[in-house]
């Protein structure tokens, strides 16, 4: 009787197993938590996701949380945690990322006329990865081929860790509803984001900003739009009468074919390492 049970409570466990795995939309598995160090010391916790080229993997995050001058943030690497196994969710690894070599960034971050665009891409070596590491990674597919059917108002999710939050036992992202806040396709001020009206906090950033679209064939069934960033706020506001303004700024997601092509990949670095 006790090993018919066991084989029972073992069945049943698989079969419980592969429904959740079911259940769990590959969105959430397409994004990373990002933490980064100083040597040892832990300073920051953010958001990130894998984006595909090819046969390249990148992780996506903001510039911001690899290095922000302004507020002396500048870690020496990061940490992203990935699952290991399709089925079993509390199961990951947790990948340490370099930031630096020989003294030079290893990460691409854009630039346009109107100046420094917060977004970054870190290539991962296959090869480093943990064994049975999952992947659902977004790849130029998931772009908007063209501006069309995105609207003012349009709804929208926002995937990512808000102030370090997740589920810490399946180790998963949270999402925050958000919408379209202005003109899509339209630069913001002239530059390379769009705004979204979303609750959003620190540790979101570098989250994707995503708009389901059955369309998009594969098991992400998502168009991926843009790349959280920071709020956007007046400085003229008054902190004692008005409330934030609650928009959010997210840049568009074409600028990742800018910082994945071939010729941006080589020679590494965006800058010299601060001293």
């Amino acid at each position: 009787m006790g090993a018919a049970r066991r084989m029972w409570d073992d069945a049943a466990g698989r079969l419980a197993s592969a429904t959740r795995d079911r259940l769990i939309d590959a969105l959430l598995l397409s994004t990373v938590r990002v933490a980064t160090f100083q040597g040892p010391q832990p300073l920051t916790a953010a958001s990130g996701f894998l984006f595909e080229r090819d046969t390249r993997l990148f992780v996506v995050t903001s510039r911001h949380v690899l290095s922000d001058p302004p507020s002396g943030h500048e870690p020496d690497r990061i940490e992203i945690t990935l699952h290991t196994s399709e089925t079993r969710l509390a199961q990951v690894a947790v990948q340490s990322l370099l930031l630096y070599d020989g003294g030079r960034a290893v990460w691409r971050q854009g630039r346009d006329a109107s100046g420094a665009i917060d977004v970054a891409v870190i290539e991962l070596q296959r090869h480093a990865l943990p064994p049975g590491v999952v992947l659902r990674p977004f790849t130029p597919a998931h772009l908007l081929g063209s501006l069309e059917g995105v609207e003012v108002g349009q709804p929208l999710l926002l995937v990512g860790y808000p102030l370090g939050f997740y589920d810490t036992v399946h180790h998963l992202p949270v999402v925050r509803q958000a919408a379209v806040a202005s003109a899509f396709g339209v630069r913001f001020q002239g530059q390379g984001l769009f705004l979204t009206d979303a609750r959003a906090h620190r540790g979101s950033s570098g989250g994707a900003v995503v708009m389901r679209d059955p369309r998009v064939a594969g098991a992400l069934g998502w168009r991926l739009l843009g790349v959280h960033s920071s709020r956007m706020d007046m400085a003229t506001r008054d902190r004692v009468q008005d409330e934030s303004l609650g928009l959010n700024c997210a840049w568009y997601a074409d600028i990742l074919l800018t910082l994945t092509e071939d010729a941006a990949l080589t020679p590494p670095g965006a800058g010299a390492r601060p001293t």
